[in-house]
């Protein structure tokens, strides 16, 4: 009996050094989805922005994260030069080979993603966005294999400075991309919801908000005494006690935890073992 291929997974990590459980989040949904699966899955990770890591394509998959700061203050530097270069890279190599390799990117890696593809303009917010918040499908999220299994709206963290709005019409029909998700509907606030999520590709998707968070991540980051003090400084009390009191609901951020990447590498692993007699079935 033939033993199964390995599939490898590059993780970037964009968080530049900064703490976070984003990186945790990611490795855990792994961990649970070979467990779950019995995939021979394995998986690196690259320090892009802090030590200009940055993988080959050597792998088959590849999950970049979010991360802090500006998604401009990369311009003209090696990493985010790279960065693009990989994304060419893999567009290239899908464009020749049967089998596709597919990309997944989170928060500060789809605003990027964003920029070089020219899908919207990525602006800074007028205030911080953090929280666990519904996020709302769009008709073309709905029949995405990503989004199989949630609900219309779903929830999930976001936690951002910097958004993506005002959706080029043009490039995206030209791509072939399609928004899956907006920001939640805010008939108080007079501003364009934002974009939170995207099919670039048949192989790239990303989103705004973070599908790797999960409960006890999100509680360490909540108990944190210098967190919970800019939490109720910036949104107050009740909105503290009510992220906190979310995080038990296993129908919030749990869900989509165990939803959004796992079918993500459902797809991707579907991708890649796919023949041309597949394609033309």
């Amino acid at each position: 009996m033939s033993r199964k291929k390995e599939i490898k997974v590059a993780v970037i990590d964009m968080n530049n050094g900064t703490p976070n459980q984003g990186m945790r989040g990611i490795k855990e949904v792994l961990h649970q989805y070979k467990i779950q699966t019995g995939a021979p899955l394995s998986f690196d990770v690259f320090d892009l922005r802090q030590k200009e890591e940055i993988p080959g394509l050597d792998y088959d998959i590849y999950i970049s994260s979010g991360g802090p700061g500006s998604p401009y203050e990369g311009e003209g530097l090696a990493w985010e030069t790279n960065f693009f270069h990989l994304l060419d890279q893999v567009e290239e190599f899908n464009k020749e080979n049967e089998q596709k390799k597919s990309f997944f990117f989170i928060c500060h890696s789809f605003q990027l993603a964003c920029r070089k593809y020219g899908l919207g303009k990525v602006t800074r917010r007028k205030s911080n966005a953090f929280g666990i918040f519904p996020i709302s499908l769009t008709s073309e999220g709905e029949k995405d294999l990503i989004y199989q299994g949630l609900p219309n709206p779903f929830y999930s963290v976001d936690s951002r400075d910097w958004q993506v709005i005002s959706p080029d019409e043009d490039k995206f029909s030209n791509t072939g991309a399609e928004i899956l998700a907006i920001e939640k509907e805010r008939p108080h606030v007079n501003l364009e919801r934002c974009i939170m999520s995207i099919r670039f590709s048949r192989e790239f998707a990303g989103t705004q908000f973070h599908p790797e968070a999960d409960p006890i991540g999100m509680k360490m980051y909540l108990l944190q005494d210098e967190k919970k003090a800019a939490i109720i400084e910036n949104h107050g009390e009740e909105k503290y006690l009510d992220m906190l009191n979310s995080l038990d609901d296993p129908e919030r951020i749990s869900l989509t935890q165990r939803i959004i990447l796992p079918n993500f590498l459902n797809e991707a692993i579907q991708l890649l073992q796919q023949t041309e007699h597949d394609q033309q079935v």
